[in-house]
């Protein structure tokens, strides 16, 4: 009698064999990072900073190390300052682009010590405070409560006084603040104007720090008190007009709305401040390079600068389009800023009907239209 074939032996294939060793991987990662937690609710300085590492770039350590919040919000208030340091920059790398995580952080009451840090003497502590508070006051959950902690004075306060990051960053967290309608005022009465204006002065009319000082400055100039402060600092007005000629496009657009919101609450007031700046070649060159939202705002402004807003005598959008693309046209990219503004300084003067004079000229009186007026939307 034939006896039966031996069952052949099983083997793990390929597949299961990656799949056991990624489950092996994963578990012994798991109870890594656990401990990981385990040594910062310890107190242990080096933890901390393996936590910082690990949530640099990673987005999926910051949610599996979102249990280290909570310590690390306690090591804040450590009386070593190097623990209070560890712990701030990891709080900092677990909060950016991460929802929850800033939530939590805030819950957890980390804006309490951060405060604290933003009033410190040692400049590296208050910057990285600034920049936790920036990544923070990105979500709209944590507005609010960061808004009614009283962080507002204390970050227009290091706009005054910090080093030159952390005034970077505070620009960006009261840009943030301030689309909470309510903190408008609060920002307005611990006058930072003059302190915006210095920081375009010095900086690059192009970069994303002067686009977010010009979008403050648009939203603050709505009020008497901002509008006050602006023309009151030696060079503000001509401060906006040159990010006008000279920003991103983003800053342009800001800064045309910036100026457009002075002129359209009161226009006898400010129309002959905004001439005697030079506005007029930037405006016409946005009208047609600009942003579609720059484009209209630039089209209401000059309409409102025109030595008569009633006036029917209007030069078609059309043509002043036409006009503009025809110089522009003939701008070479790496002399576009000098030379743009003789040769829109020349057209001004061309066309007489539209416009006569430009910066410093001495002669304000404007008439004609860039063009119908749009309404005005963000």
């Amino acid at each position: 009698m034939e006896s039966p074939e031996a069952s052949p032996s099983w083997e793990p294939t390929a597949a299961t064999a990656t799949a056991t060793a990624t489950s092996a991987y994963r578990t012994s990662e798991a109870a890594a990072l656990r401990a990981l937690v385990d040594r910062v609710h310890a107190g242990e300085v080096e933890a901390t900073r393996e936590v910082r590492r690990l949530t640099r770039a990673s987005s999926k350590h910051r949610r599996k190390l979102a249990a280290a919040v909570e310590p690390l919000v306690a090591m804040l208030r450590s009386p070593a300052p190097d623990a209070g340091e560890a712990a701030l920059l990891a709080l900092l790398n677990l909060a950016v682009r991460d929802e929850r995580n800033k939530t939590k952080i805030v819950d957890a009451g980390a804006l309490e010590p951060l405060l604290g840090y933003l009033q410190s003497s040692d400049l590296n502590l208050q910057e990285y405070a600034t920049a936790a508070l920036l990544t923070l006051s990105a979500s709209s959950t944590t507005k609010p409560i960061i808004s009614a902690s009283g962080a507002i004075p204390l970050l227009v306060k290091v706009l005054k006084e910090g080093n030159s990051q952390a005034k970077n960053d505070s620009v960006m967290a009261l840009y943030n603040l301030s689309t909470v309608t309510d903190n408008l005022q609060t920002i307005l009465s611990v006058q930072p104007i003059p302190s915006l204006i210095e920081l375009l002065k010095g900086g690059k009319r192009s970069s994303k720090t002067a686009d977010k000082c010009c979008a403050l400055l648009e939203s603050l100039l709505a009020f008497d008190q901002g509008r006050a402060a602006l023309i009151s600092e030696e060079g503000g007005v001509l401060t906006i007009v040159e990010v006008l000629e000279e920003g991103s496009l983003q800053g342009r657009e800001h800064a045309v709305g910036a100026l457009l919101t002075m002129c359209e609450s009161d226009r006898n007031k400010y129309r002959d401040i905004i001439l005697n700046e030079g506005a007029i070649p930037g405006l016409l060159e946005l009208t047609v390079h600009g942003t579609p939202k720059s484009r209209v705002k630039a089209h209401v402004l000059l309409d409102l600068l025109r030595n008569s807003p009633y006036s029917r005598s209007k030069l078609p959008a059309d043509t002043l389009e036409n006009i503009v693309s025809n110089i522009a046209s003939q701008i070479d990219g790496e002399d576009r800023g000098g030379k743009a503004k003789k040769m829109l300084a020349e057209m001004v003067k061309v066309i007489g009907t539209f416009c006569n004079g430009s910066r410093h000229s001495g002669n304000n009186e404007f008439a004609g239209d860039a063009g119908p007026g749009l309404d005005r939307t963000e």
